[in-house]
This record gives C-alpha cells, sequence and structure tokens, in this order.
C-alpha cells in the first residue's frame, strides 16, 4: 500500500474514533441541544469524507473496499455545501449505525500491507 494511501487511511480512522469518543455515553438529546458537538462530530465527518475522496482518487481499489464509500463521500459534500439542510437526525443515524463498521473496515484495512 502506498504511504499516501496508508496517510488518509489513517486520517479517516483518526476522524472516526473522533467522532466515537466525542458522541461516547451521549444521547440524540444530548447532541441536538450541544451546538459544540454537532460542530465537532459533524467537522470530523467531513474530514473523513475528505480523505476518502482523496484515497478514491489515488487508489479506486482501496476506496472501493469500504462499504458505502460514495455514499461517505455525498455525505461529506453535503455537511460541506448543504450546511442549511443537515438534519441533526441523520447525523446521529450515522453515528450510531454506519460508524461502527467503518471503524472496523478502517482497522482492517490498515493492519494490512
Amino acid at each position: 500500500m502506498r504511504l499516501e494511501a496508508r496517510k488518509y487511511l489513517f486520517d479517516m480512522q483518526q476522524a472516526a474514533e473522533h467522532i466515537a469518543r466525542f458522541t461516547a455515553g451521549r444521547t440524540f438529546e444530548d447532541y441536538a441541544a450541544d451546538p459544540m458537538l454537532r460542530s465537532a462530530v459533524e467537522r470530523q465527518f467531513e474530514i473523513l469524507g475528505e480523505a476518502l475522496g482523496k484515497l478514491r482518487k489515488l487508489d479506486p481499489e482501496l476506496a472501493g473496499r469500504i462499504s458505502d464509500h460514495r455514499r461517505i463521500i455525498a455525505f461529506r459534500n453535503v455537511l460541506i455545501h448543504g450546511y442549511d439542510a443537515i438534519l441533526d437526525e441523520v447525523v446521529w443515524g450515522v453515528v450510531e449505525t454506519q460508524l461502527p463498521a467503518l471503524r472496523v473496515t478502517l482497522a482492517e484495512l490498515l493492519a494490512t500491507d
């Protein structure tokens, strides 16, 4: 694996770990009521999606090993460009339902050469 590809995977893993740490022990109500938490989570999703977009340009096959990679990149684009249409329920839903599997995938990819 190219060093640059590994860097993007690492950046994605770090962003995912930050999101998990920020939201650990929190409820949707906590998330919805805390603008700093929402901003932090959204920022980490932006980083994750941006790194994945760069990985897809560098190594499409590797990016393709990440389930829903196109949707992750699209989610980043919504967060960046559609800031006025972001629904807290959608972001929280991604945290709860998609993030755990993504974290496992990233750890597996980084464990291989």
